[in-house]
């Protein structure tokens, strides 16, 4: 009987769309919506009250660590400040192994450019048929040597396919990053090196500006003299 029952079609009842008198409120809320709304205020709920339980039955006297570390600020506990947890010895000892992974990295920048300025070398100096001109005074002889070098570039140029020119341009602009980024790890060096000289022992100040020989923008300190014993 159950068969014959589902085998008629029956209507399909949907839910009633938002009123007229009421569309300035909105979408009428489903009952799809409800159940998204309705559980996650049961997971608040739920969440609430296991705090509420752990907070009833919770031992007043037990101790953990973090309770040293930590004070109270307007009544929430927060984490001290932990800027002086290293001694000088090991401030002064990551500063060091600082300054000599600069000084790596721009070591092997400059055997990268090396490398790349000897490839560029070899491929602008191609073996060509030279011709010689003679001229009569300085004027005739300076033009003729502009007029050869421009052709042999441009004739050199026009030699070389496509694909080659653009890699060589490539490796002209990756030449020129290199040398850019070379002179950031030295200028980033020598900082690091007068930070880590000021952190050491003994007297110093920094130098007006007119006691400097050479101006620059640079602070320049100097070192008291003292007596080794």
């Amino acid at each position: 009987m159950s068969s014959f029952k589902n085998a008629i079609p029956r209507r399909a009842h949907k839910e009633r769309a938002q009123p007229q008198a009421r569309k300035k409120f909105g979408l009428l809320e489903k009952h799809k919506d409800y159940v998204v709304r309705a559980t996650a205020f049961h997971k608040k709920e739920q969440t609430l009250r296991k705090l509420k339980e752990k907070a009833a039955f919770r031992n007043p006297d037990e101790f953990y660590f973090k309770m040293v570390k930590t004070k109270t600020v307007d009544g929430v506990h927060r984490l001290e400040s932990q800027v002086n947890k290293y001694t000088p010895e090991e401030l002064m000892l990551m500063k060091t192994q600082d300054i000599g992974y600069i000084l790596q990295k721009v070591q092997t920048e400059k055997k990268k450019i090396e490398k790349l300025t000897a490839t560029l070398h070899s491929l602008d100096n191609q073996p060509s048929n030279r011709r010689v001109y003679y001229a009569e005074d300085r004027e005739e002889a300076e033009e003729l040597a502009s007029k050869a070098s421009e052709h042999s570039n441009l004739a050199a140029s026009e030699n070389l396919p496509s694909s080659i020119r653009r890699k060589t341009a490539a490796s002209y602009r990756e030449l020129e990053a290199r040398k850019g980024r070379v002179r950031d790890l030295e200028k980033l060096y020598m900082d690091m090196a007068i930070q880590k000289e000021l952190q050491k022992s003994g007297r110093k100040r920094k130098l007006r500006e007119e006691e400097l020989v050479n101006p620059t923008t640079k602070p320049v300190y100097k070192w008291r003299q003292e007596r080794k014993r």
